[in-house]
């Protein structure tokens, strides 16, 4: 019997709905963003849940909450909660994403420094 006639959709809500054990929006979730990066602490170990398991693959150098999402096909309230998993197991770190504005000041004396050359 195969999984078509099963009625089992790989990326339907009910396996979703297992994956997550139907939570949708833990506590720990509030620090968490897309742009959060998330890196591994340790490696998947035998008997893990194959996503938790592919979480700690993709995160061997850190990557943002959107990006194990894509990765792993999987919707980012999936991911959120099974990190947040992995964050209470301390199996992950959650990472601010460094700041992406520069120094206003600095890039003006880089300015001013080249003007003068």
């Amino acid at each position: 019997m195969s999984q078509e006639d099963q009625g089992w959709d790989e990326n339907g809500p009910e396996r979703l709905y297992v994956i997550t054990g139907g939570r949708s929006d833990p506590a720990e979730l509030r620090g968490l963003d897309l742009v959060t990066l998330i890196v591994a602490r340790e490696a998947p170990r035998v008997g893990m849940q194959p996503e938790q398991a592919s979480i700690l693959r993709v995160c061997s150098s850190p990557l943002s909450v959107a990006e194990i999402s894509a990765y792993l096909g999987l919707p980012v309230s999936v991911i959120t909660v099974l990190l947040a998993d992995l964050l209470g197991e301390e199996r992950v770190e959650a990472r601010s994403p460094a700041s992406t504005l520069p120094d206003i000041e600095l890039i003006e004396a880089v300015i001013h420094g080249l003007r003068n050359l």
